[in-house]
């Protein structure tokens, strides 16, 4: 059976700074100094490092800056791997392959103002973000960047916070802000954001559930624990394009049917957080569990590595 191709571009490391404790920036671009691919402000890209992981990463800098992608790094000693790797065994020259951007804030001209709330390294999308509402002018922002005590990428950040768009709360002298609070009233103009740690994006989800789900942006570090489905039936998945058939197992995900199959899907968090494994689907019903499509985008799209299925035949766009 023949493989679907991952498209990855080739980008090569020009540039890697430290950017505080345990924070690497790194400076992606292509071999031959040609643009690279279009994104949104704080869009996100999929590292294919060279010893064969599959991380996923914000963008720090902003859209018009396209001759390169910037992200940042903390090194995680109990992580996955993927930070480690970037810290220990990248260097200037290594070439690595990158998904094509995806995510990040669509424009739209009926926001007049935007919330965000980061914690520490959960900064890098809303760096991108920032940058791109200072520089077009098209509404107003704020950023609550919660720490302990270091703020991460100070001197990206220093400008920032003198200005008074973003306000640094540490946790060390003043304990943890009321995030009702920090978000305010929900409007029809106002789009809030948070990217940080289980239990702040968890609190955030609560404050934020009377809110319209479009004007709710919120982005995980660590995806959750698996949902295990006692009930679960096996079920078949139909390839559109291609015409064949996979079986899935009572258990078993998508993900790994489908790679079983020969089926060649690009995966990283493999816990419905990144957006990686993003599927079209066209006849059946899935059971969503992941935790970044919409109501509108779960009509027409899934994520293979937690999705299950409701009927014994679900029709997918491959």
């Amino acid at each position: 059976m023949k493989a679907r191709p991952i498209t990855t571009v080739k980008t090569v490391v020009t540039g890697i700074e430290a950017a505080g404790a345990g924070i690497k920036l790194f400076t992606l671009a292509d071999p031959d100094a040609w643009e690279l691919p279009p994104f949104k402000p704080g869009a996100h890209i999929d590292l294919h490092l060279p010893n064969g992981l599959v991380r996923t990463y914000s963008l720090c800098n902003e859209p018009a800056d396209n001759s390169r992608y910037v992200i940042a790094v903390k090194r995680e000693a109990d992580g996955r791997g993927g930070s480690r790797a970037l810290h220990d065994e990248i260097d200037i020259g290594t070439v690595i392959g990158v998904s094509l951007p995806r995510g990040g804030l669509d424009p739209d001209a009926r926001i007049a103002r935007y919330v965000f709330v980061a914690g520490g390294i959960g900064v890098t999308p809303f760096l991108s973000m920032a940058r791109h509402l200072e520089r077009t002018g098209q509404a107003d922002y704020k950023l609550h960047l919660i720490v302990r005590e270091e703020v991460p990428l100070a001197d990206h950040l220093g400008a920032l916070i003198e200005q008074g768009r973003i306000v640094v709360h540490r946790t060390s002298r003043t304990g943890r802000p009321d995030l009702a609070a920090l978000v305010g009233e929900g409007g029809g103009d106002t789009l809030v954001a948070c990217c940080g740690p289980e239990g702040m994006a968890d609190d955030f989800e609560r404050v934020t559930a009377a809110w319209p789900a479009a004007h709710v942006h919120i982005e995980r570090f660590v995806a959750p624990p698996p949902v295990i489905d006692p009930d679960a039936k096996p079920f078949t998945l139909s390839l559109a394009r291609s015409g064949a058939e996979i079986q899935v197992r009572a258990g078993q995900t998508m993900l790994a049917a489908l790679q079983e199959g020969g089926i060649e899907i690009a995966a990283s968090c493999c816990g419905g957080i990144c957006g990686a494994c993003k599927v079209g689907w066209i006849e059946g019903k899935p059971v969503h569990r992941d935790r970044i499509l919409s109501p509108y985008e779960r009509e027409r799209y899934l994520m293979v590595c937690v999705a299950g299925s409701d009927a014994e035949r679900l029709v997918l766009d491959l």
